[in-house]
């Protein structure tokens, strides 16, 4: 990777997990729209071979912090890389995240727990971190990637991106006026790693419902720079999600995933 220089505030990007899924695909086209970028994942290797890629593809500057957001440690990491003021960063992407295939009662609470903390509580904290800088410039962007599953019932998940969904609307009223947009990023089921990481069998879910990963992060980021709040990719879960808001929880509530 190539030497880190001082950024203004507007070419670099950081975002969290980055290495596969849509958090790659934020990277790949925040690349080629000029921006450097900031990779964070836990697997070291899987940055280093991501970061080059961009690096050569694109002629921008990468860095990479290996980190597990889960962990305080990781996460102080990350803190530390944004509220470095000799290298601002203009656009955070909070996409890292994960997804329990059972049902609430059949998870241990250890991981329901870090599930919680990986959604809620590190989003809440590097949100927190860029705005420091982002504020004293009066420029910046954050995107937080949520879900469909914000405006329905389906467990923890459900739950921990309701309020990411939640947090972003308010943050973006409150500083939008400060020069920050803030936007939650709200797909439905995409083709990623997601869900076979989860072992869910992705046959259990109709072939209309998928979205492409391209369309996703695209729709996402023209949305945030359009100064939206939210940002639900495609006509279809448009359409979906407000029909939802009409359905009792009882009627929206989701099966636990089937295993593969």
């Amino acid at each position: 990777m190539t030497p880190t220089t001082p950024d203004t505030a507007s070419t670099t990007a950081l975002i969290t997990g980055a290495t596969a899924g849509i958090g790659a695909e934020f990277a790949r086209q925040l690349a080629e729209h000029g921006h450097n970028v900031v990779l964070v994942a836990r697997n070291k290797d899987r940055l280093g071979t991501k970061a080059a890629e961009l690096e050569q593809r694109y002629s921008i500057r990468t860095e990479v912090i290996a980190a597990d957001l889960t962990d305080d440690a990781g996460v102080a990491a990350v803190v530390e890389r944004l509220s470095d003021p000799t290298r601002p960063v203009g656009i955070l992407v909070n996409n890292a995240g994960i997804g329990l295939l059972h049902s609430f009662e059949q998870n241990d609470v250890s991981e329901e727990k870090q599930h919680l903390k990986l959604h809620v509580e590190t989003a809440l904290e590097l949100t927190h971190a860029a705005l420091q800088g982002m504020l004293a410039r009066r420029s910046g962007r954050i995107i937080n990637v949520a879900s469909v599953a914000a405006f329905a019932s389906n467990g923890t998940y459900s739950a921990a991106k309701a309020w990411l969904l939640g947090f972003s609307r308010w943050a973006n009223v409150a500083y939008s006026a400060r020069g920050v947009k803030v936007t939650a990023v709200c797909p439905g089921f995409t083709h990623t790693e997601f869900h076979e990481r989860m072992g869910m069998d992705k046959t259990m879910v109709p072939r209309w419902m998928w979205l492409e990963v391209r369309r996703v992060v695209s729709e996402g980021l023209a949305d945030n720079q359009r100064g939206k709040a939210v940002s639900i990719p495609s006509r279809r879960y448009k359409v979906l999600v407000a029909a939802l808001q009409f359905l009792p929880a009882r009627v929206t509530a989701v099966r636990p995933r089937r295993a593969k």
